[in-house]
């Protein structure tokens, strides 16, 4: 039996390999998050076979032996793919996104407020319940208080305790730093963004989720979106929601720097705010409207801010240029443009690369 767990534990270890090797190609297909439940995520991994036994009936069987080949519009002579459905947890999965990516781990701001989430039996102490109580060294103390008092008899080993020779574990807390963390999605659903751009804001976003919420336990999120108004909507109608109005980002803006001023306070929250669009808005002057929330309301509050582009046929947006020109040397701020599937990797990279 060891011998056989070794080797399923070898064969998870390839399957680990194979999809961090893959990784990288894959984070724009949904497919790769189907089923998550329980904080549990399961990817198809191609081209792989759990390894089992065959039975060998000792003749000639199908497949063996001299026969005549099919024809006609049978069976196919090309190997079937083989797919299995690796199970990871959040955590496996943003430790895989971290690797494959290199990404830096998030340095959350300081909190004075402390938590004791786990501890260990280290000390030793005279008082305590029986349950608790170190029997090895009870003894040992019994022993010792004997031996000083000249009662111990080597020939007649007989230790007996008194009630000052108990000796109880004690439990060393170990306080953890709690540190708060919301994040804020908006997504412009204006008539020009289409599914295709949803799907890709979809897979960015999941990644995201992953690696920010394995670095803080329980965040919080916030969704909004926006077309000529703004408006707080699940996680679900996110996604799915289409409108075919104009677009006014300051909109967006203004929601999102009330929704952070009313429920969560810069000194106790890391707050996180990605915004996608197409970049496409009412007018420059707008667009100035936008900037200037974004400097005085929002940045002075977030940890991070980053905006995504998503590109639709026909449209390029100059959101992103009027982002770039007032706020490209802010540490705060990434800016990327997703043309397409294929680069949300660099996306991902640019807003997740700075460790903040």
């Amino acid at each position: 039996m060891p011998r056989i767990e070794s080797d399923v534990n070898r064969f998870r270890q390839i399957v680990r390999g194979r999809v961090r090797e893959e990784l990288k190609k894959h984070l724009g297909r949904t497919e790769m998050f189907g089923k998550q439940g329980d904080r549990v995520v399961s990817i198809p991994v191609p081209h792989l076979e759990l390894p089992h036994f065959v039975h060998d009936t000792g003749g000639k069987g199908v497949g063996q032996g001299d026969g005549d080949a099919g024809g006609g519009r049978g069976a196919g002579n090309q190997p079937g793919e083989h797919i299995l459905e690796a199970e990871f947890t959040v955590d496996e999965l943003a430790k895989l996104l971290g690797e494959a990516l290199e990404l830096p781990r998030i340095q959350p701001k300081g909190s004075d407020e402390l938590e004791t989430r786990s501890g260990r039996y280290t000390g030793i102490s005279p008082v305590g319940p029986e349950s608790l109580r170190h029997f090895k060294r009870s003894y040992r103390q019994a022993l010792r208080r004997l031996m000083s008092t000249g009662v111990y008899d080597v020939a007649s080993p007989k230790v007996s305790l008194v009630r000052a020779d108990r000796r109880y574990r004690t439990w060393k807390p170990k306080p953890i730093p709690k540190a708060n963390a919301a994040i804020v999605y908006i997504m412009d659903v204006s008539g020009s963004m289409g599914d295709e751009q949803k799907e890709i804001v979809r897979a960015e976003i999941f990644w995201l989720d992953t690696w920010i919420q394995s670095h803080y336990r329980g965040a919080r999120t916030v969704y909004l979106v926006h077309d000529a108004a703004a408006k707080e909507v699940d996680r679900d109608t996110f996604f799915r929601i289409r409108e075919s109005g104009g677009t006014v980002i300051s909109t967006a803006y203004e929601m999102a720097a009330r929704v952070i001023e009313e429920r969560f306070p810069a000194a106790e929250w890391n707050l996180y705010m990605f915004h996608f669009t197409d970049g496409e808005n009412y007018s420059r002057q707008d667009s100035d409207k936008s900037s200037d929330i974004l400097a005085s309301r929002l940045l002075p509050s977030l940890n991070l801010f980053g905006y995504g582009q998503v590109e639709a046929l026909g449209t390029r947006g100059d959101f992103l240029d009027v982002l770039r020109s007032r706020f490209g040397d802010d540490g705060r701020v990434a800016l990327s443009r997703l043309a397409d599937r294929d680069a949300i990797v660099d996306s991902i990279k640019t807003f997740l690369g700075r460790g903040r």
